[in-house]
């Protein structure tokens, strides 16, 4: 577990962190970066933040938010490698803390009372809480997304044969046929940051993550592509490699965010 830190002068135990940038950020809680950021209440700056999720020592839910994103990059991925990082943002770093957590954590601090929101100050707006992702909607197809690109293979496994490119006929794919007219839009004309996001795949390939009013698409750009719909709940649909998705996944790629 990160170790016990301080925070605006008051005691914080670290649970984790996450990282708020255009190329990456926490994709249940929005489409894009800005609309993240307004949903915490922070201007979408470029250099973008760090979220570090703790209590405090009565057992309160608190978001510390730091400029200092290279520092909290560099506790992540010693988490990740199982090492003990100190993570203290300087408190010149602190652009404020904030009620709650945005995302929902199955841990606590020990030898503290259990996580709870601590009470806001009246007029002061209500402690951050994670989207309702229980049922099927944005939030929940973000997360359907997010399962695709880390367990690529598992799902590539799962489409049998070759599968055929939406054309414009066929009525059965009346969502994805839009879905492949907005993302080519987007290379018309660029969509807010973090619409379009590229991170490292296997190869020379590079996993491109893009989103849009009510729908998610999944894809590697040697690859096909997975879409996922607000209106079509817990549905995957395949899109085939055909003549056109091969051009649009590189023009995608081209003015993705990407990872610093």
């Amino acid at each position: 577990m990160p170790t016990t830190e301080s925070a605006d002068n008051d005691q914080l135990f670290v649970l984790t962190a996450v990282l708020l940038t255009p190329a990456q950020f926490p994709s249940v809680l929005g489409d894009d970066y800005p609309e993240v950021c307004a949903g915490l209440g922070l201007e979408p700056y470029a250099e973008g933040y760090g979220l570090v999720l703790g209590q405090d020592g009565d057992g309160g839910r608190w978001t510390v938010v730091t400029e200092d994103v290279s520092l909290v990059a560099c506790a992540i991925a010693a988490w990740d490698c199982g090492m003990e990082y100190d993570l203290s943002p300087g408190e010149n770093s602190i652009v404020g803390a904030l009620p709650g957590w945005p995302l929902a954590l199955a841990v606590a601090a020990p030898g503290v009372p259990k996580p709870h929101d601590p009470e806001p100050p009246e007029g002061d707006p209500a402690p951050l809480t994670p989207p309702d992702a229980e049922e099927w909607g944005p939030a929940q197809r973000r997360l359907g997304a997010d399962e695709i690109a880390m367990q690529w293979a598992a799902w590539r496994e799962q489409v049998e044969g070759d599968v055929s490119f939406a054309e414009p006929g066929d009525e059965a794919h009346e969502g994805v046929r839009r879905v492949l007219k907005e993302a080519r839009g987007y290379v018309n004309e660029p969509p807010p940051p973090g619409r379009v996001r590229s991170s490292f795949a296997a190869g020379e390939a590079r996993t491109l993550r893009v989103d849009g009013p009510g729908w998610s698409m999944v894809a590697r750009t040697d690859d096909i592509a997975f879409v996922l719909l607000d209106d079509e709940p817990g549905e995957v649909h395949p899109v085939g490699r055909g003549p056109e998705l091969p051009g649009l996944l590189a023009a995608l790629d081209e003015l993705a965010a990407r990872p610093v």
